[in-house]
């Protein structure tokens, strides 16, 4: 089973990974390692890839997934529950509690604070980056944005992510700058956009300028990653990070 690991200077005690599709039991449109209990796949497969997960990668459980629903909803992480929370973000300020998000397109963002007392992960598709999801992780961490690091995780890439104009325009309403994130598609009345920057813009906002990654496309590398803009229905990867014991 191989993981991406962040490359970034966080506190040793911090632990952090992205998923592949490499090592799991899932067949067919959901090949590898699928995370996701909600895109059709055999449960029981799903539940056995999310063990050998957690074994292989020693995580801390009961593992605290969330209902995704593209908002920005923070839940601040529990021992245990028995019904996933609506949410789009996970935060925790104690060690031995994983905060998790699943992705296949959408932006996964992992932040810890350079004293390593506290973690988030946040799921941030175009919706919820615009509506705040990073700004509502960074405010529930409940340290100055300055002292915290970030980094981006596999999401769909520039030359991928085709939007509409009122994407486009949504964004630069916020923020000037954002115009730089878009450029024209060959496809009439579209443009590409850059979920990358477009997070950098957000998290330079909010006081946060140590942000590593955004070296990945999930789109394009279909051997590593699940992509919902490439294959409709498919798998989930899940970006993870927690306070080692």
């Amino acid at each position: 089973m191989n993981w991406i690991e962040p490359d970034w200077p966080a506190p040793g005690n911090v632990r952090a990974l992205s998923t592949t599709r490499d090592g799991g039991l899932s067949e067919g449109v959901f090949a590898g390692l699928n995370l996701g209990a909600h895109v059709g796949d055999e449960p029981a497969r799903v539940e056995a890839n999310r063990a050998r997960l957690q074994q292989a990668a020693q995580i801390p459980g009961p593992l605290n997934w969330l209902n995704q629903v593209h908002g920005t909803a923070v839940h601040f992480v529990s021992d245990q529950y028995d019904v996933a929370p609506d949410a789009d973000a996970a935060c925790a300020h104690e060690a031995g509690q994983a905060c998790i998000v699943m992705t296949a397109d959408c932006l996964p963002v992992l932040f810890c604070d350079r004293a390593g007392t506290r973690v988030a992960a946040a799921h941030a598709g175009w919706r919820g980056l615009k509506e705040g999801v990073l700004e509502g992780s960074i405010a529930a961490m409940g340290c100055e944005p300055g002292e915290i690091l970030a980094w981006l995780g596999p999401a769909i890439g520039p030359t991928a992510f085709e939007v509409g104009g009122e994407v486009r325009e949504a964004f630069m309403a916020e923020q000037s700058e954002a115009a730089a994130a878009f450029v024209s598609s060959s496809n009439e009345s579209k443009w590409l956009a850059d979920i990358y920057q477009l997070a950098r813009l957000r998290l330079a906002r909010a006081g946060v300028n140590a942000v590593y990654g955004g070296d990945y496309c999930t789109f394009s590398d279909s051997e590593q990653f699940y992509s919902y803009r490439r294959n409709g229905q498919t798998g989930r990867i899940a970006s993870i990070i927690w306070l080692a014991p």
